[in-house]
């Protein structure tokens, strides 16, 4: 054998670098690493620190093992630097998406009680919103670490920006279907407002800080400030208020996600981030129009 077939068969890919050449089998592997991590932690720790006194600890503890865990997928699979898991660095980012979050939703409301459908009754103490600054965050963290870094992300490379962006939405909707006081209509809502526009807010940014900070300021403005039900979930925080009016404009059992006008708001400014990540040019192609642009090559 010569030199150059020598190195011809070293350079040869093996059959699990072959593997890891289509994007399912990469997604599978995150999941099975992320998810088993998730799973033997939280029955390791429901056994060895049961009870509820507990539970924060244990859900804040699940939450960095499934971010670490998530790297350490990166890390070793796609051999690179979780980059999207950025922290100190995208500073601005994470401001920018409490001020959209609370922003979107204050205007929501606010638009609800000028139409006579949201009330404010009184106060409650300000110390019951403390409750949900640790369900909240860890809520965010991990809802957008398996729909935007996984799906999306991971769906994208395949099968480009737009198709990845409508099946992580929809996941993400449909996720929702089996919350209290859910309909399809909600599960749409979710997917069109919350999946497109934290979808985006990823092509933009290529990291996480953006969607992760509009996911907590967006849940807690609702709940912890408001008290309106943070899809499908009753709260109790702040201000003691109630909805009335047709379902359509308050959204009923599950909550103001479900309104017509959070739909058409947010959504909205996820056509916005749609836009300015398509200015960036951060849309990515499927795989069926590179093939056709290397064969015109």
């Amino acid at each position: 054998m010569t030199t150059a077939e020598i190195n011809a068969s070293l350079d040869k890919p093996v059959w699990h670098q072959k593997l890891l050449q289509y994007t399912i089998v990469k997604f599978l592997l995150a999941v099975l690493i992320v998810g088993g991590v998730q799973f033997i932690s939280r029955k390791a720790m429901s056994h060895f620190l049961a009870g509820p006194d507990w539970m924060v600890f244990r859900n804040i503890a699940a939450m960095l093992l499934g971010w670490l865990s998530y790297a350490f997928y990166v890390r070793i699979i796609e051999k690179r630097k979780a980059t999207e898991l950025a922290l100190f660095s995208a500073w601005k980012e994470w401001l920018i998406g409490l001020v959209l979050g609370a922003m979107l939703f204050v205007l929501v409301l606010g638009s609800l009680s000028l139409l006579g459908v949201f009330h404010v009754d009184g106060y409650n103490d300000p110390r019951l919103m403390l409750k949900y600054l640790p369900i909240f965050v860890v809520v965010a963290v991990m809802e957008e670490l398996f729909f935007r870094a996984m799906i999306f992300r991971m769906m994208e490379e395949s099968l480009g920006s737009a198709v990845a962006i409508l099946i992580s939405a929809l996941a993400f909707g449909f996720a929702h279907a089996s919350n209290p006081g859910a309909t399809i209509f909600s599960s749409i809502a979710i997917a069109l407002e919350a999946g497109i526009a934290f979808g985006a807010a990823y092509m933009l940014t290529r990291r996480l800080a953006l969607c992760i900070a509009m996911h907590f300021s967006w849940n807690f403005t609702q709940g912890a400030v408001f008290s309106v039900a943070v899809s499908g979930t009753d709260s109790k925080g702040w201000l003691q208020t109630h909805m009335t009016g047709s379902e359509w404009l308050s959204g009923g059992a599950f909550g103001a996600e479900a309104s017509v006008l959070a739909v058409f708001l947010a959504t909205l400014m996820g056509v916005v981030f749609l836009y300015l990540a398509w200015k960036k040019g951060e849309v990515k192609s499927g795989f069926w129009k590179k093939q056709r642009q290397l064969a015109a090559a």
